[in-house]
């Protein structure tokens, strides 16, 4: 069957959730039985996410294959079991970057190299490829095709940088025909003294000037649109009345599925592709929001970080978070700490009422003393402890400062050639620090002790999980702190490398140098972050004296 395409264009503002519809639409599809396939085209000029700033863009995402992705990428992966590449992820600095090699290599034979054909048919081709699924077909060897590609276009239209994408996807549908394309378009309803469509009529007639017409419009409200509204709506912007769904706020993000599937939106889009499905399985859904919203008891979590001004910086930690909490049937109240601000003269005070700490990643020295300060009272308090990357590489340092007796044990990204750097680049980085080769990216594999909590928790020896980091733990060291009661509970099985820690003395004390939060999701919560959740509850009924005696 040929892939069918939907494309999602988003106007009026930006950050309306083009990611969460898109995630939302996939799930739905999905859960009808179809594959689906992801991408986000972003328009900014940057290759990647890697080097940009999290308090601007949030947090980077990263595939199985180590590409340093849109944050929507996450979303995609949380809703539906599609499994996302670089090629599912494509920036304008990408696409320029692909036309000029091929200008230099002779690849357009000499012509005048332009938007269009040349950066047009550039974006088109990335657009298929995406729809491109990893495993391969049996009988024919080559790849098999998603049935549904979803593909969010970034910013807002109106945007100049984002004109290429539009018109991409505008000659997509001349080349493949409607039947096989569909345009959703989102959008925002003002309130003030009432609903206010202008805004929407304007950002469709934006669409419209270049070519696009949408199918559907997603109207981003706080309330129900009245029949009058939708209406006029689909008067104005020639888009059926029964195709301007109400995109409304929900209070998980988890409901938006269901939400849209109210509304009849996945057989409307059914139609528009003329595509037949048996009727969607929606029940592990509608079970999620039922343990969301009636959790029987509450954790207080202190999550330690240098970014927490912005969420978006830890995405998928803190959702993975709410996954431990809804395995639990919990409500995980996040208490957000800024480590610059934290020391050891007030972490007492601000972690005594706390049931756990996770310490979370993170480049750079600003804010280390603090994440130390946090973990040496989750040690000396018994508090369940979760180390995340960076913070597993501070638990370390607060470890060998504080029990082995390292007084100057520091980081090598904090303190260059010191003998006392137990976290440090391996002897093969060294002088490759600025070339961007030296990153462990993607997916590698860790070999856990049989013997150990982790393993407990995963339930096997040999995981996979996705790492983004640079600088490891010194194995010169590794002896002085199992003698000193550090269990090195999991490694890398070729390199020797440390991959997680843990105290067997404490109740929950682990650390990992991977980022287990990129592949927990709704429906299926990563075994170490439900762990944590639970070792925190037993932490908080022994705080407040209700455990059994």
């Amino acid at each position: 069957m040929q892939t069918k395409f939907i494309f999602i264009t988003g106007g009026v503002v930006s950050g309306l959730g083009k990611g969460i519809a898109a995630a939302s639409i996939g799930a739905l599809l999905e859960s009808r039985g179809l594959t689906i396939s992801l991408m986000k085209l972003d328009p900014y000029i940057n290759v990647d996410a890697g080097t940009m700033n999290p308090f601007q863009h949030g947090e980077v995402f990263v595939t199985v294959d180590g590409a340093e992705t849109d944050l929507d990428l996450g979303h995609y992966e949380r809703y539906t079991n599609a499994v996302l590449t670089r090629r599912h992820n494509r920036t304008t600095g990408q696409i320029y970057d692909a036309v000029i090699r091929k200008e230099r290599a002779g690849d357009y034979l000499g012509a005048t190299v332009q938007v269009i054909p040349h950066v047009i048919d550039e974006i088109k081709n990335t657009i298929s490829d995406a729809a491109r699924l990893a495993d391969t077909d049996e009988n024919s060897g080559t790849a098999k095709n998603a049935d549904i590609c979803i593909v969010e276009i970034g910013g807002t239209v109106g945007d100049i940088e984002s004109l290429p994408f539009l018109e991409a996807i505008r000659q997509y549908r001349h080349d493949h025909g409607k039947e096989n394309t569909l345009f959703v378009h989102l959008t925002l309803i003002v309130k003030t003294t009432e609903m206010k469509t202008k805004p929407t009529q304007h950002s469709v007639g934006k669409l419209r000037e270049i070519g696009i017409q949408p199918d559907i419009l997603i109207c981003r409200t706080s309330e129900m649109l009245p029949d009058k509204v939708r209406s006029k709506i689909s008067l104005f912007t020639n888009v059926p009345e029964n195709s301007v769904v109400n995109g409304l706020d929900v209070e998980s993000v988890y409901e938006a599925p269901l939400m849209f599937h109210q509304q009849e939106l996945d057989n409307t889009i059914m139609s528009y592709l003329q595509m037949w499905t048996g009727s969607p399985k929606l029940q592990p859904w509608i079970d999620l929001i039922e343990n969301y919203k009636n959790p029987h008891d509450k954790v207080d979590i202190a999550f330690v970080g240098k970014y927490v001004a912005n969420r978006d910086s830890y995405e998928s930690i803190n959702e993975a978070l709410l996954h431990g909490g809804i395995a639990n049937r919990l409500k995980v109240q996040l208490h957000y700490i800024d480590s610059e601000l934290l020391t050891e003269e007030n972490a007492v005070v601000q972690l005594e009422n706390m049931d756990g700490i996770l310490v979370a990643p993170g480049f750079g020295e600003r804010g280390t003393e603090g994440k130390i300060a946090a973990i040496k009272i989750a040690r000396t308090q018994q508090l369940p402890f979760f180390g995340i990357c960076l913070g597993m590489q501070m638990a370390i340092i607060e470890f060998a400062r504080n029990v082995v007796g390292i007084e100057g044990a520091n980081s090598g990204e904090n303190r260059p050639d010191h003998p006392e750097n137990v976290i440090d680049l391996m002897p093969e980085q060294s002088g490759h620090e600025k070339t961007g080769g030296t990153m462990r990216l993607g997916s590698q594999t860790t070999v856990l002790k049989e013997s150990s909590l982790i393993a407990k928790i995963y339930n096997k020896t040999t995981i996979s999980e996705r790492h983004r980091h640079r600088y490891e733990v010194m194995n010169e060291f590794v002896p002085k702190f199992e003698e000193a009661g550090l269990s090195i509970s999991g490694k890398h099985p070729e390199r020797d490398l440390v991959e997680t820690i843990e105290l067997p003395e404490h109740p929950w004390f682990i650390g990992c140098q991977y980022h287990p939060e990129l592949q927990s999701k709704p429906l299926k919560p990563h075994p170490l972050f439900s762990s944590f959740i639970e070792a925190a509850y037993v932490k908080r009924q022994a705080r407040l004296g209700l455990l059994p005696t």
